[in-house]
């Protein structure tokens, strides 16, 4: 009997269905910045995120839904301003690249495409349209149209 629990336990700790709850995920991605304020209000206004309640309460956070499960956690206190690798981003879908450039024509914000030609969008070899421009703290965000996601 000992030699069939045993047995069983191994077969349902192997299976497919355990090893894919024991996988890891993304639970949240976060971002250093020098100034709260204006990155906060770009990712609210101009990527269009929802707020979360961040439990510190001390202007040096804030926190947005990025999916099902996952965040984006902006933390105050960077000293000074970088320059980062464009292939080093965070992406995010939207209905329509028309859309979203109309709001960044809105807010005189400049976007590019992956070559660095201003104000273009780049077609991906599978149909995506994509443009890519810089939050108030310089790091790479990217912009698709990925219907899939």
């Amino acid at each position: 009997m000992k030699k069939l629990v045993f047995l069983l336990t191994c077969l349902v700790i192997s299976s497919p269905i355990f090893a894919q709850k024991a996988k890891a995920r993304i639970n949240h991605t976060a971002i250093y910045v020098v100034d709260l304020k204006p990155s906060a209000k770009f990712y609210r206004e101009v990527i269009g995120l929802d707020t979360v309640a961040e439990p510190f309460h001390d202007g040096k956070h804030a926190w947005f839904i990025t999916g099902e499960h996952t965040m984006l956690h902006i933390i105050a206190g960077a000293k000074t301003y970088k320059d980062y690798y464009k292939n080093q981003h965070t992406c995010f879908s939207v209905t329509t690249i028309q859309d979203f450039i109309y709001k960044l024509k809105k807010n005189n914000l400049h976007w590019e495409d992956k070559d660095g030609k201003t104000d273009a969008i780049t077609t991906r070899v599978d149909g995506i349209r994509q443009l890519w421009l810089k939050d108030p703290d310089g790091y790479w965000i990217e912009i698709n149209d990925d219907s899939s996601q």
